[in-house]
């Protein structure tokens, strides 16, 4: 007995690495997001970049991760998660070079892109190898609330350390940032990392693939380029349309493949499509949020990067405080409370921008900062467990993949909207706090959004949809499923009303 708790606290203690590995991968790739909002003027200055420029440098990182999200997760699934985690860290880690030494704007966003490649690799594919390492699910619960935390403190970290390098070394020390982490968490994962594979790996799907790629980058490209080219501009009419079309060949062609990038039936799934729906709300006001803050605060109050990011600090301690705390009530109470909550906290912080000028009047600024911050915090954690709750284990991968994916999909698209609603604002003459003020209505609605779908979508009725969905999803082969399941004992199988099994003929 003794021996055996020794055991196991070599391999909790073992566990635990792995999971600090993990974070370390996450916190490099959320890091660089928010470290870039504060270093985003200072760019501006140096490669005398308009609006959409500086639109581009975050765009073109989240777009190529929103990409490849689901690629990386299914190709890890393949040929090993190890394999593809530690090239994710090498490209990443590359990336970030180069882009520190980016001669021009142009060559940014390309090294931005590389980057990103490398960051696709490293989120979902850690992901899986969390809920492959924890199989205890309160275990698994606590890490996955860790992980919260973690996108917590990069928000936190994120603009302080991005002020602090930004106004001492220069903007381009926030990449070097993540060579030694990188190359840190390299070593740890080829040394602790155990090499894992999924038992029934999923094929290729590069049609599906190239149709997400067109979906995504048409979208964003029409949304950040419309306001300087017009809406009925052809290269913006085209980038519409090949997004729609793309959009309607992915719903026709997954339909039909037995390996599909995206399983459609995953969305029959409330839960899971609520998650869906909120992730990209939530980030899309997150980095929204960010974009509009950073620039008024050193474009319109003329505040340093560092200042800036000290403002932004209320927001991003009570992000910190809260992720656990979420954790901890999806834990006891389920999705639900966190994500009303949220839903209202970043809802009121909207309002008071919107319809108050909350930026005008420091107490109600620093108000509206710690409000959203709560919202947001709560936030995560409902997310990642409400996506892969009721999912089949063989594809927690793909489901976390589809969140995470959603995350960033609503991160490219917040900055796109938002930024292409205060550049047609100030186009037209109109000074910051006017301009802004119809993007902040829309992070409102983002937020009312959260809390409308996250009541839908936590109630009995939609946790029967999950059961069904997981039920349609188990890999199992129609013809010798029978006779496992009368082989079986009969009892856990045929919980929840199925219908019992066809004649117990075959049994033998």
């Amino acid at each position: 007995m003794h021996h055996m708790s020794g055991v196991d606290h070599a391999g909790r203690r073992h566990r635990l690495l792995v999971l600090a590995v993990c974070c370390m991968s996450l916190l490099i790739v959320s890091l660089d997001n928010t470290v870039l909002n504060v270093a985003l003027p200072a760019m501006r200055r140096e490669f005398d970049a308009s609006v959409s420029g500086m639109q581009w440098t975050i765009d073109a990182y989240t777009l190529v991760i929103a990409s490849l999200l689901i690629l990386a997760g299914s190709t890890a699934d393949r040929i090993g998660r190890r394999k593809v985690f530690a090239w994710g860290l090498v490209l990443f880690t590359a990336g970030s070079v180069l882009c520190s030494l980016a001669p021009g704007l142009h060559w940014l966003i390309a090294f931005r892109m590389v980057q990103a490649v490398g960051g696709a690799m490293l989120n979902p594919v850690a992901m899986s190898i969390i809920t492959n390492t924890f199989t205890d699910p309160k275990e698994r619960a606590r890490a996955i609330g860790v992980w919260g935390a973690v996108v917590g403190i990069s928000m936190a970290a994120g603009p302080l350390v991005g002020g602090l390098l930004v106004d001492s070394v220069g903007w381009r020390s926030i990449f070097w940032v993540n060579l030694p982490v990188g190359l840190v968490a390299l070593a740890l994962t080829l040394r602790f990392v155990p090499e894992s594979r999924s038992e029934r790996p999923r094929r290729p799907d590069p049609v599906g693939q190239l149709l997400v790629v067109v979906l995504l980058g048409g979208m964003t490209y029409a949304i950040i380029e419309a306001p300087a080219q017009g809406w009925s501009s052809p290269p913006i009419l085209g980038c519409a349309l090949g997004a729609a079309a793309a959009l309607g060949g992915l719903l026709f062609y997954e339909r039909r493949r037995t390996d599909p990038l995206i399983d459609p039936r995953f969305f029959r799934s409330a839960p899971f499509s609520g998650a869906t729906v909120i992730a990209v709300s939530t980030f899309a006001s997150l980095s929204g949020f960010l974009f509009l803050t950073t620039l008024y605060l050193q474009e319109v109050r003329g505040l340093n990067a560092l200042d800036a990011g000290l403002h932004m600090l209320p927001m991003a301690l009570f992000a910190f405080l809260c992720a656990p705390v979420s954790g901890r009530l999806v834990a006891n109470h389920g999705p639900r409370p966190s994500l009303l909550v949220s839903g209202v906290a970043m809802g009121a912080s909207g309002v008071l921008f919107a319809a108050f000028s909350a930026e005008t009047s420091t107490p109600l600024m620093f108000t509206g900062y710690v409000l959203f911050g709560i919202g947001f915090g709560l936030v995560n954690a409902p997310i990642t467990n409400t996506a892969l709750s009721g999912m089949p284990r063989s594809q927690a991968g793909v489901a976390a993949a589809v969140a995470s994916t959603s995350r960033q999909t609503g991160g490219a698209l917040g900055v796109a909207v938002i930024g292409a609603v205060l550049a047609a604002g100030t186009a037209g003459g109109a000074d910051f706090a006017t301009a802004a003020r119809p993007a902040w209505w829309i992070i409102t609605g983002c937020a009312f959004l959260v809390l409308v779908v996250g009541a839908v979508t936590t109630g009995p009725w939609a946790r029967a949809t999950a059961l069904r969905t997981a039920r349609a999803l188990e890999p199992s082969p129609p013809a010798p499923a029978a006779s496992a399941q009368t082989g079986q004992a009969p009892g856990p199988r045929r919980d929840g009303g199925m219908p019992p099994a066809p004649g117990p003929a075959p049994a033998g």
